[in-house]
């Protein structure tokens, strides 16, 4: 049935995929159609704070109204606010930022969750199914269409994760120092990552990283050394990849167990930097152990822009028909080859 609305939208969606690197915004009709975008910078409320982190999306929010001849003085602009965001990992923190979105009137009901079921999203044709996002971090969604989840903390070595880009950079690294000075097996990686930073040594490596003569940020450039020493045969790098894949199946098993749908047919959706790199022995490595664990579950890595899933969530709490979600992956469908 349909929604009267007062929204300068009607049935509208202001969908947001807000990670730590970039923000994605889409201001979407009622019927699917993209009226307007922007892409911004990371969303960070754990470093400073649900209110201003919120606020610093109005610019975003500004140029995808601009795009659709609106202005932030058309209030509410849409129906429906459907914010997928990293750092929303507990339900206080959903809380905090639901409250601090409603506080900017931009729409007449507000939903925010993790962003990794905005990925789950965007990969499943209903909302049904697991993602398991591994990039910076890792974590894990599930999710039934009555509304059932399945989800992880996903803060770190509290909450017992383990993996992702900075967490496979470190065993990298902690490797081959360990190879270097006699307390671990040898490892290739003990002349691969040097010769990658283009110093001598280990030793010098380890100066460099920790005096910050090698930026912080790079430090994420052990990872696809790491894969790379791994494809070439090293037993240590092989370890290391095999413990990576073990924790994305565990993951997405668990989420499956928990919404008792381990023994059916699942789409498991896969994301993130270090799964959409595509490296040939984790990738193999996890089907083969998800085939093993769960037979009927089906694993795709996606590489649809997550705020397509953001938006059929939104479209999703708006009950909005069928082709209102085709009409809006139509508009994100990649060109075709010319």
């Amino acid at each position: 049935m349909g929604t009267i609305s007062g929204a300068a939208v009607p049935g509208g969606v202001l969908a947001f995929d807000a990670g730590n690197s970039k923000t994605d915004v889409a201001l979407v009709s009622a019927d699917g159609r993209v009226l307007g975008t922007a892409r911004g910078g990371g969303f960070e409320p754990h470093v400073i704070g649900a209110d201003a982190a919120v606020a610093g999306l109005e610019p975003l929010v500004r140029a995808a109204a601009a795009a659709a001849g609106l202005t932030l003085g058309d209030r509410p602009l849409v129906q429906q606010i459907s914010a997928c965001l990293a750092n929303a990992d507990l339900p206080i923190e959903e809380e905090r930022l639901s409250a601090a979105f409603e506080r900017f009137g931009w729409a007449e009901s507000v939903y925010v969750t993790n962003d990794t079921f905005a990925l789950l999203r965007s990969g499943v044709d209903e909302p049904r199914g697991v993602a398991v996002v591994c990039g910076a971090g890792i974590n894990c969604a599930g999710l039934l269409p009555d509304g059932r989840t399945a989800r992880f903390p996903a803060v770190g070595r509290i909450s017992g994760d383990w993996g992702g880009g900075q967490q496979l950079a470190e065993e990298a690294f902690a490797a081959a120092a360990r190879a270097d000075d006699g307390r671990g097996p040898d490892t290739a990686l003990a002349t691969a990552l040097p010769a990658h930073y283009g110093v001598p040594s280990v030793p010098a490596l380890i100066e460099a990283l920790h005096l910050g003569d090698i930026p912080y940020h790079r430090r994420l450039e052990a990872g696809p050394v790491l894969f790379q020493v791994a494809a070439a045969g090293d037993p240590i790098a092989r370890e290391v990849v095999q413990h990576q894949a073990e924790e994305i199946v565990t993951m997405a098993v668990v989420a499956m167990r928990r919404l008792d749908i381990l023994d059916e047919p699942t789409d498991v959706i896969l994301g993130g930097g270090v799964l959409t790199a595509g490296h040939p022995l984790l990738m193999e490595t996890v089907i083969r152990l998800l085939n093993a664990a769960a037979p009927k579950a089906v694993a795709r890595v996606i590489d649809v822009p997550p705020v397509v899933g953001a938006a059929l969530l939104g479209l999703d709490h708006t009950n909005a028909p069928s082709d209102a979600h085709l009409a809006l992956r139509s508009a994100y469908a990649p060109s075709p080859a010319a």
